[in-house]
């Protein structure tokens, strides 16, 4: 058991999303509302994090690396640099409590009810929306953490990246909102078709 675990630590792929785990940190520690050059350094490191999501996945098919160390870690490194990250947000006036509050509600609401569902052998596809939720939320943040504004190269614009960011997670939230209820009711009707398969044996 020892040995399985150890050698799928050391793994690429594992490597790699322990790597988004351990950068968290560093991307706190660099955001800055005085600072847009330390805000840019945190935007560097949150963006290769987030790229790093991708190979982590493409390597572990590729390579035959798929584990169940790896399947836990992915998601949970995910949510870790977001949820990390959203809350930073609020300390540092970027954005509302009450929206990094229902968001992380969501997360853990969820989360739960899946974690719920696997132990009773029921299985809870990802929902489709659930992925622009994602998709949404990444972006939203990584707007968050630029955060100053700045002029679009050969136009007079001017872009406040903090208000886009905002207005990226609230278009999250409708997806979060959404896909949990989809969630909810996948939930509701594995349970159900659980039970009429528990009294058809009896």
């Amino acid at each position: 058991m020892a040995r399985s675990l150890k050698r799928e630590l050391t793994t690429i792929p594992n490597l790699i999303t322990m790597f988004r785990i351990a950068v968290i940190p560093l991307v706190l520690l660099f955001i800055d509302n005085a600072s847009p050059m330390r805000s840019f350094i945190a935007t560097l490191i949150y963006t290769l994090a987030a790229v790093s999501d991708f190979f982590d996945g493409y390597l572990a098919r590729k390579w035959g690396q798929i584990s169940v160390l790896g399947r836990f870690l992915d998601p949970l490194a995910d949510k870790l640099i977001v949820m990390a990250t959203l809350v930073w947000m609020v300390e540092r006036e970027r954005a509302p409590a009450w929206l990094v509050v229902v968001l992380l509600a969501r997360e853990l609401a969820i989360t739960g009810l899946r974690g719920l569902a696997s132990t009773e052998g029921l299985i809870v596809h990802v929902i489709e929306s659930a992925k622009y939720k994602t998709a949404f939320q990444l972006v939203g943040v990584l707007c968050l953490i630029i955060h100053f504004d700045y002029t679009m190269a050969g136009t007079p614009w001017t872009v406040n990246f903090n208000k886009v960011g905002l207005w990226v997670l609230y278009l999250s939230l409708v997806f979060s909102l959404h896909s949990a209820a989809q969630y909810i009711h996948c939930f509701g009707v594995a349970v159900a078709r659980q039970a009429e398969t528990r009294a058809g044996a009896e």
